[in-house]
């Protein structure tokens, strides 16, 4: 399975699959917003070469460090459970890691989430945005972060 960066032949592509992946829900012009945003990162948004699935990262903080929030990642209904969202998962974090990122952040299950290496955010000290988000507010650490709230790119307060 190929995952490479995304390229502009690819986005509707991208809001396609996330249309369904998300049933229509907000995710979809919530990615064409980061595009346009300062915290945006071309090298982290990536897909599955046939434009399966789609993971994306973007500049957030911890306090005033920098850190990536991820997602939304989504994968075309169809190709569920094929491999295809560990794939991106592997991708983008070892991408971050590469790139000398400190924290990458995300909102989703941790059952799920935790075989990437991340745990509960309250563990490193980092706090969510929405207090009740808590028990699904995740962190994998590639080096110091100290403890904070934590700020996702602007387009994410539209949602």
């Amino acid at each position: 399975m190929l995952i490479r960066r995304e390229t502009p032949a690819d986005i509707d592509a991208i809001r396609d699959v996330t249309n369904l992946a998300f049933e229509d829900g907000p995710e979809a012009p919530l990615i064409d917003w980061l595009r346009e945003d300062e915290g945006w990162i071309p090298e982290l948004s990536l897909v599955e070469d046939n434009v399966l699935g789609h993971v994306v990262c973007t500049r957030g903080y911890v306090g005033s460090t920098p850190a990536l929030g991820l997602g939304p990642i989504a994968v075309h209904p169809s190709h569920q459970r094929a491999g295809i969202g560990s794939a991106l998962m592997h991708t983008v974090l070892g991408a971050a890691e590469a790139r000398g990122e400190r924290a990458v952040i995300l909102l989703g299950s941790p059952a799920y989430y935790s075989r990437f290496g991340f745990r509960l955010a309250s563990e490193f000290g980092i706090t969510p945005p929405d207090p009740s988000w808590t028990s699904a507010f995740q962190a994998r650490l590639f080096g110091d972060v100290a403890p904070g709230a934590f700020r996702y790119a602007e387009p994410f307060n539209r949602l």
